[in-house]
């Protein structure tokens, strides 16, 4: 029965816990969700545990494409971090004031309504001081609706990249990654960001900022996130009695897969 378990969750999909705030507003933490392991093929990274040495063979290897968000294993690690694919192999690509350039071009960002995120002060993201409130960053931010619901109201933009895909990222500082000068993505790699873009340590962060150090070889690209299926807001406890009063109901079976804009 374990054999099967770790067969099923090593080639075919796994479920995945969301411990940080790295890619709101799209995913939460307390998110639950499913990744697939076969849409890329199978390599040392869609192990169930990342126990073997680590290696670059892939069987079956195809690329993502725009906009998947992938699981990925950072070279000096063996946790699972989860980024966005916003350039693939022999692209170029620059940041510049936040804004994604692509191949020369400004990837399109158009500013929307804020992106109001629950406060579910209960919620602990862990951190370099140990566990601590997850939306300590955003306390300018927190709002009361007219209802009387808590939530942060997040400056919000929608990205879209060349293939149509398109999802709202969050950016509310100035700060280091928003600025980049321009490489070349590497055959068999990909560059990977979290759609908050402040609090997303990724292909821009170096490792010794825990980030991942530039560009990710798709032998570390581990699967693709493809729905939530259920959602706590950080109120239960081991009572399973307690998960139902902690569901965010409107979560659950979310697809994780980008909408395509067509072109006109």
């Amino acid at each position: 029965m374990l054999l099967a378990v770790l067969a099923f969750h090593s080639f075919l999909a796994k479920p995945f816990y969301i411990p940080s705030i790295s890619m709101m507003p799209n995913l939460l933490v307390g998110d639950r969700l499913i990744v697939s392991k076969w849409p890329y093929g199978w390599n040392w990274s869609s192990a169930s545990f990342h126990v073997l040495p680590r290696s670059t063979t892939r069987i079956l290897g195809r690329t993502p494409a725009y906009g998947d968000i992938v699981i990925v294993v950072p070279p000096n690690r063996t946790d699972d971090l989860i980024k966005r694919v916003v350039a693939l192999p022999g692209d170029r690509i620059a940041v510049v004031n936040g804004q994604i350039v692509l191949n020369g071009k400004p990837v399109p960002q158009t500013a929307e309504a804020p992106a109001r995120i629950p406060a579910d002060d209960q919620l602990r993201c862990e951190g370099a001081a140990g566990p601590s409130s997850c939306y300590d960053e955003f306390a300018s931010y927190r709002t009361r609706l007219p209802s009387g619901e808590e939530v942060y109201e997040l400056p919000a933009y929608r990205e879209t990249l060349p293939n149509g895909a398109t999802y709202q990222i969050i950016d509310h500082l100035d700060q280091t990654l928003d600025h980049m000068p321009e490489i070349t993505v590497p055959a068999d790699h990909v560059f990977v960001m979290g759609d908050n873009r402040d609090h997303s340590a990724d292909s821009r962060a170096p490792l010794w900022e825990n980030g991942l150090g530039g560009p990710v070889p798709l032998s570390d690209v581990g699967g693709r996130a493809e729905f939530i299926t259920f959602s706590l807001n950080g109120t239960e406890t081991l009572n399973p009695l307690t998960w139902w009063g902690a569901l965010r109901t409107k979560r659950a079976w979310s697809s994780l897969r980008p909408p395509i804009m067509t072109r006109r």
